[in-house]
């Protein structure tokens, strides 16, 4: 069932009415990012939920939602030059 909620909107933080949607299914997958540095970062959305906003739509007339999630992350590799090495302090700021 669709509740009535008020949402802010970026980028100017205005609040628009909009409808929360509940999400039946998700399938969530990660994405691997290789930087430049030798690294590789999985990450992975987790989606809260999902808000239609009331009168918005994009330019082919579907609805615009706004999401709320959460992104886990893990570095899957690092060169060994950038990783802390055993026996080393981590110094105070």
């Amino acid at each position: 069932m669709e509740r009535k909620v008020k949402i802010p909107m970026p980028p100017d933080g205005r609040t628009v009415d909009g409808f929360e949607v509940p999400v039946l299914e998700s399938t969530e997958r990660w994405t691997e990012v290789k930087l430049e540095d030798g690294s590789v970062l999985r990450i992975k959305p987790s989606i809260l939920s999902a808000v239609r906003v009331t009168g918005q739509y994009d330019q082919e007339g579907n609805p615009m939602y706004a999401l709320k999630a959460n992104n886990a992350m893990v570095v899957a590799e690092a060169p060994e030059h950038l990783k802390r090495q055993a026996g080393e302090i981590k110094k105070a700021n």
